[in-house]
């Protein structure tokens, strides 16, 4: 499991596509502020949720399954109960890595995922890592926790 700086750095680094299981169209919901942070980032955002036909932009997959194009990371907004199920669906797509967010917690999922070759990071927000590690949170005053007299760089999409 990642949960070094280093390690959530590299997999923020070489993520381009990220399904994102439990999107919610609802713009005061956490799943859609970290989604579009991370989109206007410039990664690919694939919404994931049978409730909608579209969010962000994009076209909304009832299914991890369902989805036609490869995915890099899947980042899961559910009940750490309904995860197991997604860890399989995620194998099932070649998905490279299996991010759950701050509050879902399932230690069986994350060893199964890490078995099937997945990074795995659990506990933790795509975004908050995000920001925290590319400089953008230090605009609020937050302590990030990363000591270094220079940012590094913000990554570019291309």
């Amino acid at each position: 499991m990642i949960d070094d700086i280093a390690g959530l750095r590299s997999l923020l680094l070489e993520t381009r596509t990220i399904a994102v299981v439990g999107l919610s169209a609802n713009w005061h919901r956490p799943s859609f502020f970290a989604a579009k942070y991370m989109q206007e980032r410039g990664y690919t955002i694939v919404p994931v949720n049978p409730a909608y036909d579209e969010i962000l932009g994009q076209k909304c997959y009832p299914s991890l399954r369902d989805i036609p194009i490869p995915i890099d990371m899947v980042d899961v907004f559910r009940k750490p109960e309904d995860v197991l199920p997604l860890v399989d669906d995620a194998i099932a797509i070649g998905a490279k890595s299996f991010w759950m967010q701050l509050g879902v917690i399932n230690a069986e999922a994350a060893q199964r995922a890490e078995a099937a070759g997945m990074k795995v990071v659990m506990d933790r927000c795509v975004k908050i890592e995000y920001a925290r590690l590319f400089g953008g949170l230090n605009w609020f005053g937050v302590n990030t926790g990363v000591i270094s007299a220079k940012r590094p760089p913000v990554p570019t999409r291309g």
